[in-house]
């Protein structure tokens, strides 16, 4: 006899890293979500200089669920926010820890706070089926060195993308992601009927601090 598949929801504490100060006064949240095999508190680094130029900005990095070692059984540890194995249930589990994380950290601004969320490498996916389900509105979406989800349904997809600004970054280099495979995301993108902004720099798989500081209006 085949074994049956159970499911049980369970409480558990998830992580989650923050830049500048929330206050009743803060104006701009940035949420970004690192990729595959990152830990936030170092992903978070790579925004520290935009708020340091702009002491009212408030960045949040939420870290996956998962963790894991990167090589072997020990040394460097990394997080992932699904696999393939249960995916739907893991899925489910992000977006609730995202909607109960963003809605604390918006009780907490400003009622008219604007909230940018940027998404990088495996975490572009993320975003983008969390924002599906989420709670509130953001004022930009940015998809750095990843993907919209092509799985989506194509009415939530495009429900969520109208009137939303969009941005795509990648390295011109980017080992991951080729030329032709931003301009399919651009074609696929402009299908859901969203014209994205795309931003190139020179680089890898990476973030870019001069892109960053662009993004956020302080170049």
């Amino acid at each position: 006899m085949a074994a049956q598949e159970h499911h049980l929801s369970v409480t558990r504490t998830a992580r989650y890293a923050q830049l500048g100060t929330l206050s009743s006064a803060t104006q701009r949240i940035w949420i970004v979500c690192h990729g595959y095999g990152q830990l936030a508190a170092y992903f978070i680094r790579h925004f520290a200089h935009l708020t340091e130029a702009d002491t009212s900005l408030v960045v949040v990095a939420p870290e996956g669920l998962s963790r894991f070692y990167l090589q072997g059984t020990s040394g460097r540890v990394g997080a992932t926010w699904m696999t393939r194995e249960d995916r739907l249930t893991e899925i489910d589990d992000y977006v609730a820890y995202l909607n109960h994380l963003a809605a604390t950290l918006l009780d907490q601004a400003s009622a008219d706070a604007q909230v940018t969320v940027l998404g990088f490498s495996q975490g572009a996916a993320t975003v983008s089926r969390w924002l599906s389900r989420a709670q509130f509105r953001p004022v930009h979406l940015i998809l750095w060195a990843g993907a919209f989800p092509p799985d989506m349904d194509f009415t939530v997809a495009t429900r969520l993308l109208q009137d939303l600004p969009v941005t795509l970054v990648c390295g011109d280099d980017d080992e991951f992601i080729k030329p032709e495979q931003l301009a399919q995301q651009r074609t696929f993108l402009r299908g859901l009927g969203v014209e994205p902004q795309v931003v190139s720099f020179a680089g890898k798989h990476t973030l870019n601090g001069p892109v960053l500081r662009q993004l956020a209006g302080l170049a």
